[in-house]
């Protein structure tokens, strides 16, 4: 009865398998939809016909793509049935191959499509596709680390299709060109052919000339124009371009500077003041015989109530105010109908009225920048050190942010103020604390003493310590007192008085922390003659002075800053980006205490960062 059982139940497999072959047999590819990538393989699989199997990879493919379903397409488009396609559907591949690589960011499937394109490859395609091919080309050659066959592309395209929006193409091809290396970009200039590839390497060779600013950036394009009066670029700048270009036209020429001269903030009003004048002074682009700066007292007054004279008045800008509540009564109007640029920030939860811009030395930056070395040097787990208050809470917000978006974690953090036993708090932070408690638990439960040696916290891997000079002194050597000496420590530019004091800061080395380039770059024009015949460009009011002179250059570019996102003025105090909101960013140097003085020390380097220095990455548009 078994054997019956045995040889019936294998007579109903082979009849079911039978069965779904000859289902599939029968299945209409041209009709036949599947729901899976598997599926579609397998009933591809079965046919004999290989481009009528082909065909329907394809079909289906484009339909996955339709529904938002790229992982099923690429399953598809990757799988060894598509591997050598009919000559007829070769473009149709590489085309539905291009799109998912972009949907999915898949660069190394971007740099295998790129090894079987040329700049011309859409030309092969229907004048219906062409255009949707040479951007989807584009698109895959700059996925692929290849941005120069990218701009070559949309040049042809630019010279094909005649429908396309000419300031969108030129504006991509500028982009484009903007991250080729500067020796590659050299060498493409000097072998291209073709007036239209000549113009644009040569317009991005001008613009990318080592030491060149802003203003004679606008020259060389003005220039360029003259030149290249046919160029399809010279009638139809792209935008980026085009604010350069222009830039001497639109600078403010009335500036209003509003700022505290008397009680308690008047130390740090005088000296963005004199940082603004001396660097107006030192500015040989700046038009005298054009520029009127008026100086505004804003102690003891109502901002609200200067801001609506100044704005009757025929004010193109004004740089101010430096009061956060000043600032903040600023903030909650819509727009301004003369624009500000502000020396504080608003919340950050605040939305900035249209024509406001913000600019100060921000802590919130140094937090982020800190979390972006410490993610870079795979310091993932640390231990923080902060002081009480509101100012130490913004600082917290934004280290956690940014460390939260690097996937890193604050293991403790202990928030202290000066008069706090510095002992305890550093026991607590490194776990000394605890690591006692357990101790005496243990001698508790077994009624003895035991022979015991604290231990701190083995899962960090660095401190982040925000603290001024004679609080940070302190800290650091307890550090080591309480076995953490082995820990990389990190702060602000808070812990440095900015002056070197190697007797005092000796307590202070190994201690890695971010400044200003007033405090901490070579020296410079503007810095060696405000120390020579000026009072106060040391320490913080040098900070203030620093940033006093970058509110200067501000002044003359904030156009440029908020409509071009690769913009940036390498300012005193650091390289200095906007956000869309008119936030102005800051990134600073980098220096290590070393026989108690700072030195400085390079960017961390990642692996990315090695492929990228490889290639003698492009420089953002800079001054």
């Amino acid at each position: 009865m078994l054997n019956i059982r045995i040889h019936q139940r294998a007579l109903a497999s082979v009849f079911t398998a039978a069965l779904l072959s000859a289902g599939c047999a029968t299945v209409n590819l041209e009709t036949h939809v599947a729901q899976t990538a598997d599926q579609a393989l397998e009933l591809a699989g079965n046919e004999d016909n290989i481009e009528t199997a082909q065909a329907y990879l394809l079909r289906i493919a484009s339909r996955f793509q339709d529904q938002g379903n790229h992982v099923a397409a690429r399953t598809l488009l990757q799988s060894s049935q598509l591997a050598q396609p009919a000559a007829d559907l070769g473009n149709q591949k590489l085309l539905l191959a291009m799109a998912s690589a972009k949907a999915l960011e898949d660069e190394s499937w971007a740099e295998a499509l790129a090894a079987e394109l040329t700049p011309s490859t859409f030309i092969e395609y229907p004048a219906d596709l062409m255009a949707r091919a040479a951007n989807l080309q584009a698109d895959t050659y700059d996925l692929a680390g290849k941005p120069m066959p990218a701009a070559m592309t949309l040049i042809l395209l630019a010279q094909t299709d005649n429908t396309a929006d000419a300031q969108q193409i030129h504006n991509r091809i500028w982009s484009l060109l903007e991250k080729v290396p500067g020796t590659e970009l050299s060498s493409a200039s000097a072998e291209a052919i073709g007036y239209e590839a000549q113009g644009w390497l040569e317009l991005a060779n001008l613009v990318r000339t080592a030491e060149t600013g802003i203003d004679e950036q606008g020259r060389l394009i003005r220039g360029w124009q003259n030149n290249w009066p046919g160029h399809p670029a010279a009638q139809i700048l792209p935008s980026e371009l085009q604010l350069i270009a222009t830039l001497a036209d639109s600078r403010p020429e009335k500036i209003a500077l509003a700022l505290p001269l008397q009680g308690p903030l008047a130390t740090a009003g005088k000296a963005i003041r004199d940082g603004f004048l001396a660097a107006y002074y030192l500015d040989d682009t700046a038009d005298r015989g054009k520029t009127d700066i008026r100086i505004f007292d804003t102690a003891g007054t109502s901002f609200s109530e200067l801001y609506k004279q100044l704005s009757e008045q025929d004010i193109d800008l004004i740089v101010g105010p430096l009061e956060k509540e000043a600032l903040a009564g600023l903030g909650s109007m819509n727009t301004l109908p003369v624009p500000a640029l502000g020396l504080n920030y608003l919340p950050a939860d605040t939305k900035p009225a249209d024509g406001l811009y913000q600019f100060g030395l921000s802590a919130e930056d140094e937090a982020r920048q800190i979390a972006d070395r410490l993610a870079a040097e795979q310091l993932r787990q640390v231990l923080v050190l902060i002081p009480g208050g509101e100012w130490g809470d913004r600082v917290e917000a934004a280290l956690l942010k940014r460390m939260a978006s690097h996937e890193g974690v604050a293991l403790d953090i202990e928030r202290f103020y000066r008069e706090d036993n510095l002992r305890a708090v550093t026991a607590d932070l490194l776990g000394i604390t605890v690591s006692r408690d357990r101790a005496i638990q243990v001698e508790r439960t077994i009624g003895m003493n035991v022979e015991f040696e604290p231990r701190r916290r083995q899962d960090a891997d660095a401190i982040v310590m925000v603290a001024e000079p004679t609080v940070a002194r302190q800290f650091k050597p307890l550090f080591a007192f309480y076995f953490g000496g082995d820990l990389p420590v990190y702060s602000p530019s808070i812990i440095y008085e900015g002056t070197p004091a190697p007797s005092r800061d000796r307590d202070l080395n190994g201690v890695i922390f971010t400044d200003i380039p007033w405090v901490l770059g070579d020296d410079n024009e503007l810095r060696t003659r405000a120390t020579e015949n000026l009072s106060g460009t040391r320490g913080q009011p040098g900070r203030l002075f620093a940033m006093g002179a970058d509110a200067w250059h501000l002044s003359k570019r904030l156009p440029l800053l908020k409509q071009v996102e690769s913009a940036s003025i390498s300012g005193q105090t650091g390289v200095l980006t906007m956000t869309p909101e008119g936030s102005i960013h800051r990134e600073q140097l980098w220096a290590q205490f070393r026989n108690g003085a700072p030195e400085l020390i390079p960017e961390p380097v990642t692996e990315e960062g090695e492929m990228e220095g490889a290639q003698e990455e492009a420089p953002p548009l800079s001054e």
